[in-house]
């Protein structure tokens, strides 16, 4: 006969009734699902998930990315600024036109009906010192210019839309995360209902876990909302009308990005070669010496040929009793006109480009420090995120899902309080949120590192099981 003493029989129960717990509920706990372990990727937990995630017929990243590019109002009209730099490129390539004069003299006011003269003339400005090659060269490197502006905006529209869709994901998950503990709670309110009633359990007990649940829902509506505001802006940059549908369909815990380089000073160097803005300050630099050989060329003197065509006719007075005689006379005048660079001779516009090709110099020699610190910073961050993520992969969340697995089954066999229920559900809650953010921050680290470096090629990574 073995004999327990009082001081030892409770925890012993305690341990009994957890062992009991555990092995009677953890199939019907795991069935349901308790937190979305899998939280975006699997199959909706309920049917409020199933509103804005699709698996199959929802929209990835890329979709919307490059629907952004080819719809979005404010990329549509930018776009038109090549269509000028074209225009202004064939302007340059023009010709100056030519001017034609006519002239008609008559004496007939003054007193010499006779006398009047007629000429025609036309006169064709000659461009020297290069102007109009010139201003094809400037008209050119500003069209380069324009393209490559165009292609930053693409690069910042295409970091906008990831970044939307990441904040739309993350609350798309705590979404799934707070209807998954809200539903079991609202189970347990009945079981807690039915012991309340039959005085196996204190009322408090009922009331403490009511309040959960209403803090769930709560908590549930402001991620709802931060969703549907994520899926607005979304729609806004996609050019997709209000009323349209919009799921989404990417795992959170899979990224459809490419992986980062295998360093930071390659990602680095890669960054310099390929970001579109720092090839449009590049570009800036050509535009301003361009400017600068156009101003030096407009120094040059002014040329214009002319040539006239004069019929002049007279008439003779002779005494009488003669008769005048009529006088006429034809001639063909060229002539050559040609400016004196005495007072103006573009000083001020040859200061002025030589001054903005320093200004060029200076802006891209700050957008490439501002790069190298983007790329730096994004590297890092991505770094960190995905250690944090492999901690939590190693135990956290798992550990605090079977906690939560025990103490709720325990709990219902009375070896718990409703107050280390909840506390375990609070604890894995947060414990879920810095996932969350977790996965939130290597997916924007990683886009922002695309975006750093300026590439926009996706691949689709396959799901991996998340804790």
């Amino acid at each position: 006969m073995i004999i327990v003493s009082q001081r030892t029989a409770r925890p012993l129960a305690c341990l009994f009734a957890s062992v009991l717990a555990v092995l009677a509920f953890c199939h019907a706990v795991s069935a349901q699902n308790v937190v979305g372990t899998n939280a975006v990727g699997s199959k909706p937990a309920s049917s409020s998930v199933s509103l804005y995630f699709d698996p199959l017929e929802g929209s990835a990243s890329i979709d919307l990315v490059r629907r952004a590019l080819a719809s979005n109002g404010e990329l549509v009209a930018a776009r038109l600024d090549i269509e000028r730099g074209r225009a202004r490129l064939r302007q340059a390539g023009l010709r100056p036109n030519p001017t034609i004069d006519f002239e008609q003299a008559t004496g007939r006011l003054v007193g010499s009906p006779g006398e009047h003269s007629t000429s025609i003339g036309v006169a064709l400005p000659v461009e020297i010192g290069g102007r109009r090659s010139r201003r094809i060269e400037l008209a050119q490197a500003e069209l380069v210019a324009s393209e490559a502006e165009i292609a930053n905006r693409e690069r910042q529209l295409r970091s906008e839309v990831l970044g939307s869709y990441i904040e739309a994901l993350a609350s798309l998950r705590e979404l799934q995360i707070t209807e998954g503990l809200s539903n079991l709670d609202a189970e347990t309110v009945r079981f807690v209902e039915v012991r309340v009633s039959e005085g196996d359990a204190a009322p408090i007990d009922l009331s403490l876990l009511r309040v959960e649940v209403d803090r769930l829902r709560s908590r549930r509506a402001l991620a709802e909302g931060r969703l549907q505001v994520a899926l607005i802006k979304l729609k806004n940059m996609a050019g997709i009308a209000p009323d349209e549908p919009l799921r989404l369909r990417e795992d959170f815990a899979a990224p459809s990005l490419r992986e980062p380089a295998d360093s930071l000073e390659a990602a680095v160097r890669l960054a310099l070669q390929t970001r579109p803005d720092l090839r449009l300050a590049r570009l800036n630099e050509e535009v301003a010496r361009a400017g600068l050989r156009l101003a030096r060329a407009q120094g040059a003197p002014d040329v214009t040929v002319s040539a006239r065509f004069v019929t002049d006719r007279s008439i003779t007075d002779l005494p009488e009793p003669l008769v005048a005689v009529p006088d006429q006379s034809r001639s063909l005048v060229f002539g050559v006109s040609v400016g004196l660079p005495v007072f103006n001779k573009s000083q001020g516009a040859k200061a002025e480009a030589a001054i903005a090709i320093t200004q060029a110099q200076r802006r891209r020699e700050f957008a490439e420090a501002a790069v190298r610190a983007e790329v730096t910073s994004a590297y890092r961050r991505y770094e960190a995120a995905r250690s944090a993520i492999t901690i939590f992969n190693q135990g956290v969340i798992a550990r605090s899902n079977e906690n939560i697995k025990t103490i709720r089954a325990a709990y219902q066999l009375g070896a718990f309080s409703i107050t280390d229920l909840l506390a375990q559900q609070r604890l894995l809650l947060d414990s879920q949120r810095e996932f969350t953010e977790a996965l939130t921050e290597r997916y924007r680290s990683l886009a922002d590192l695309q975006a750093a470096i300026g590439t926009s090629s996706t691949t689709v990574t396959p799901a991996t099981p998340q804790p």
